[in-house]
């Protein structure tokens, strides 16, 4: 059953930038950490960038470090990726996702999400 609930705009050209949105349920959203990961064709999913509830402590992958910035609105459960100076190789599925909160985990891992959003198609023109 889907929990998280995506939206954002899919085609965009180089050099431009987006943002997309990921609506949670509020036993969801509060619950721990709140992650994006994205999947290009024929490859797996791979991190990138992650959010902890209690702390807004920020994660971000190498690729993105510089030109993503991940928040949260509290008051309507929402997170949001934003990037910028957007390349071609961008170009991906993007899926946020919901993680408990765990003593000594690698949230850069998409294993430890245990819910998932439907996916935002994002394609980098050049």
């Amino acid at each position: 059953q889907l929990q998280l609930v995506q939206s954002g705009r899919g085609l965009v050209q180089a050099g431009g930038s987006l943002r997309l949105s990921c609506v949670a349920p509020e036993r969801i959203f509060n619950r721990g950490v709140m992650g994006w990961f994205r999947q290009a064709p024929g490859k797996e999913r791979v991190f990138v960038a992650a959010l902890g509830w209690e702390d807004d402590s920020t994660q971000y992958s190498d690729s993105v470090k510089g030109r993503a910035t991940i928040q949260r609105d509290n008051a309507w459960y929402t997170m949001y990726l934003q990037m910028y100076s957007l390349k071609p190789e961008d170009t991906a599925v993007y899926y946020c996702a919901a993680a408990p909160v765990s003593p000594r985990t690698d949230y850069s891992l998409p294993r430890v999400y245990d819910y998932w959003g439907q996916g935002t198609e994002v394609t980098v023109s050049s």
